[in-house]
């Protein structure tokens, strides 16, 4: 037997917000939202986990800052000393404060740079690779809610599109998945 994917379309954010709510209170488990924006507040609703990207953020930024002290003590003390404003160049803590503006540009350049790739690499979204969101819209301006009928085995794919009906929905899509 295939397996029913329900994609219910909504117009507006904060209906989808509380057709979701409504959903979640009836028991009915909602497998991803589709939407041109982030909505606020959706993620705990649809059960969606908070994310490490913060942890790796930091590691990146940490990553950062230790390339950037071990170039600049390589690039001006050990490899070619040079006399700027006469201070030393004997000695990268003598001349600590003088890098800290590069330190911090090189760590929030490796943070950045880092989280992008990070995120692109998890949702499987590098250029070049097939949209898989369901409906060209959900780019745009519609919104759309995906419910798989195998997590929802207690109601019938009838009883969540009567369920769905009720949430102010525009357009309702059903899809076989094997």
């Amino acid at each position: 037997m295939a397996d029913k994917v329900i994609y219910a379309m909504y117009d507006d954010d904060h209906v989808l917000l509380d057709g979701a709510k409504k959903l979640v209170a009836k028991g009915v488990k909602v497998s991803e939202v589709f939407s041109p924006f982030p909505i606020h507040g959706i993620d705990p609703v649809i059960g969606v986990k908070n994310t490490r990207l913060g942890i790796m953020a930091f590691l990146y930024g940490l990553t950062g800052l230790t390339l950037a002290t071990i170039g600049m003590r390589f690039f001006m003390i050990v490899d070619w000393p040079m006399n700027i404003g006469g201070k030393p160049s004997f000695s990268y803590l003598e001349n600590m404060l003088a890098f800290v503006p590069i330190s911090f540009e090189f760590t929030v350049l490796c943070a950045a740079h880092g989280m992008v790739l990070t995120y692109l690499l998890k949702n499987k979204t590098l250029p070049g690779m097939p949209a898989q969101n369901p409906d060209p819209r959900t780019t745009d301006d519609r919104f759309v809610m995906e419910i798989r009928t195998n997590e929802n085995s207690q109601f019938s794919a009838e009883e969540l599109e009567a369920m769905l009906k009720n949430t102010g929905i525009v357009e309702l899509d059903q899809k076989e998945i094997k």
